[in-house]
This record gives structure tokens, C-alpha cells and sequence, in this order.
């Protein structure tokens, strides 16, 4: 409560401060009459036909000059020569005063307000659409950053705590390394947790591996987590996965580049021969044998090789072959299934 009264006093203050004055106001009526009568943005000292910085024996020889041309004795059949006059008047009188100049000098350089309706108010900027919309991408984005920087200290405080408690398990209350593997298990809750969520973990040395129930061990390090970066932020990651769904990854394949032997051999029942070869011409990979088989142990006629035809798809680049669709990446994997090629 003290703070909302501290802070409502301070726009107190400041509305009381930047609140026009008397004179102030009466500089700006002037202002709006000059340019109204001799055009717009015509200032005190370009009516008078001085420099800015004119000293006020300049100015008071100004005045002189112009008010024996103004004057209404002189110009008996123009039009409001009397305002005009007895404007010229009050110019000169607010020129020749320091205090007052002083003040004009001020909206001379910084602009004069401009009337409202109910007051003089300096023009405020308007963003558009698209600056408020770069304005909350900005902004966002931002904070989308922020959050990821301490997700990712919060990560990593999370691994270390992890790998601390699987050493704690392998090597006992005296944590001293022992040599080999341990399996132990970790529970995700805490050390003091009730919660059953239970993972098998393998330490070895220093390493603390992660280990999956097909038995292979996966190392938990600060790898693990993923560290902040521009790219990731919500705008960048919409606009790389759109151009990734729109230009998809061409793979340079073409039907000459894949080549399906097929030769003749003997055999008992589920016998399997011959021999597949892959090239890749542009990227000068080394031959990947694959195997074929025979079908139902019968003998396979005629050596001719035969090619399977390369397509391409939104989930990328297929091959067919003996009217079976198969990955393009099943091709780089060491144990490929026999029966795609059946």
C-alpha cells in the first residue's frame, strides 16, 4: 500500500511539473496566430529577419525596422494591419526579455505543442501493425530464450544430481571409485523420495551410463541437455520447420546409382544366394553388399540384373523393389530384413 502512494505521488509530481504555465500558453496562442497570419512555420526571429542567436540590440534594431513597415499610420487600407502590429509588439517584447526568450528558445528547439481540443499536446508516436507485431516477436522471443536458459541450468543441476546419486549407490558410503562396472538403480524422485520411478543406471570410472532395457548404455553427461540457443526460440524453429515442410531435403539419388544383382546358384530348401550392390557415384561411398534370397528354395532363372525404381515422397526417399516400399534409410542399417527383399 506505502508503495501505491509512493508511486502515485511521484505521477502527482511529474503531471505538476510537465503541466504548461501562463506564459507558456501564451507563447503557443502566439505561435498558432504567426503561422495562421504569415505562414506556417514562420518562427519569432524569421518574421524579425534574425539569426537565432541575435543579441537584443539586433533584435530591438529589428523591431524598429519592421514596425515603420507595419506600422497602421503607413498601411491604412490593409487588412488586419492592426493585429499584425500590435503582434510584432509582443514578439519583441518577449524576445528582448532573457526569462522569456529563454522559455521561447525552448519550444523553438524542441518543437511547439499542438492544440488538442482540451490543451496543448506534443504528436506521440503510433506504431502500426507490423512495429507491434516485430514488437512482440522481439519481445517473446525474448523470454522464450530466458526460459530456456534456465531450464537448462536446471537440467544440468538435475544430471549432476542423478550421476551423483548413481556413484553414491555403485561405491558406497565412501565413494571411492572402484574398478569395472556397477548396474545400479536410481530413483528419479530423490534419495528421500517415495515416488517409484526407478531407472537402471551403469557406472564405470567416472561415467555414468544410462542403460535401456534392450541393454544398451547411453553416457549421462551435460550433453544430455539441451543448451539454449536463438534458433530454437518459438519464431526462428516456426520458420526453419516451415521451409523444411515446403522445400523438403533433396537427396542427389537417381535409378542409376542403385544396382540389384540377382545370379543363379543351387540350393536346398531356404537356401540363400546372390548378391546386391549399391553405388553412390557423387559421393564416393565404398559398395554396400545386401542379400537376396530365394523363395521357397526353388532355383532362380535368368542372371539379368534388375533396378529398383527411386521415388521420392513427403516422408522422403523410397525405393521399390518386387512391389515392396522400403526407407531409404533401412539401406545404411547393418542388420537389413531379409523378407523386404523376398
Amino acid at each position: 500500500m506505502k508503495l501505491f502512494f509512493f508511486f502515485a505521488s511521484l505521477a502527482v509530481l511529474a503531471t505538476t511539473v510537465l503541466a504548461w504555465e501562463k506564459e507558456d500558453h501564451e507563447i503557443f496562442d502566439l505561435v498558432s496566430e504567426l503561422e495562421a497570419a504569415e505562414g506556417k512555420g514562420t518562427t519569432f526571429y524569421s518574421w524579425l529577419n534574425v539569426p537565432s542567436t541575435a543579441s537584443t540590440s539586433e533584435i530591438s534594431k529589428a523591431y524598429r525596422k519592421m514596425s515603420m513597415q507595419l506600422h497602421p499610420d503607413k498601411n491604412p487600407d490593409v487588412k488586419d494591419i492592426h493585429k499584425r502590429f500590435a503582434r510584432l509588439g509582443v514578439v519583441a517584447t518577449i524576445l528582448r526579455n532573457p526569462e522569456s526568450r529563454k522559455r521561447y528558445d525552448f519550444f523553438y528547439k524542441n518543437g511547439v505543442p499542438k492544440w488538442r481540443g482540451t490543451g496543448y499536446y506534443y504528436s506521440r508516436f503510433r506504431p502500426g501493425l507490423g512495429t507491434v507485431l516485430v514488437f512482440l516477436i522481439i519481445l517473446t522471443s525474448g523470454l522464450h530464450l530466458l526460459v530456456q536458459k534456465m531450464n537448462y541450468k536446471r537440467d544440468l543441476a538435475r544430471i549432476d544430481t542423478i550421476r551423483q546419486q548413481a556413484k553414491n549407490a555403485a561405491w558406497g558410503p565412501k565413494a571411492i571409485p572402484l574398478e569395472g562396472q556397477r548396474k545400479v538403480k536410481v530413483n528419479l524422485g530423490g534419495e528421500e523420495s517415495m515416488n517409484n520411478r526407478w531407472i537402471e543406471m551403469v557406472v564405470e570410472g567416472q561415467n555414468v551410463y544410462m542403460l535401456d532395457p534392450s541393454g544398451h548404455m547411453y553416457p549421462l553427461d551435460t550433453s544430455a541437455a539441451t543448451p539454449p540457443s536463438v534458433s530454437s526460440t518459438w519464431f526462428i524453429a516456426s520458420i526453419i520447420s516451415l521451409v523444411r515442410k515446403v522445400v523438403p531435403a533433396k537427396i542427389p539419388v537417381s535409378e542409376d546409382n542403385i544396382i540389384v544383382e540377382e545370379d543363379d546358384t543351387s540350393s536346398t530348401a531356404g537356401s540363400e544366394s546372390g548378391k546386391s550392390s549399391t553405388q553412390d557415384k557423387e559421393n564416393g561411398m565404398k559398395a554396400a553388399r545386401l542379400p537376396t534370397t530365394m523363395a521357397g528354395g526353388k532355383r532362380r532363372k535368368g542372371g539379368a540384373k534388375k533396378r529398383a525404381s527411386v521415388f521420392q515422397t513427403p516422408a522422403g526417399v523410397k525405393f521399390k523393389f518386387k512391389d515392396r516400399t522400403i526407407p531409404f534409410d533401412i539401406l545404411h542399417h547393418s542388420n537389413i530384413n531379409r523378407a523386404y527383399w523376398q
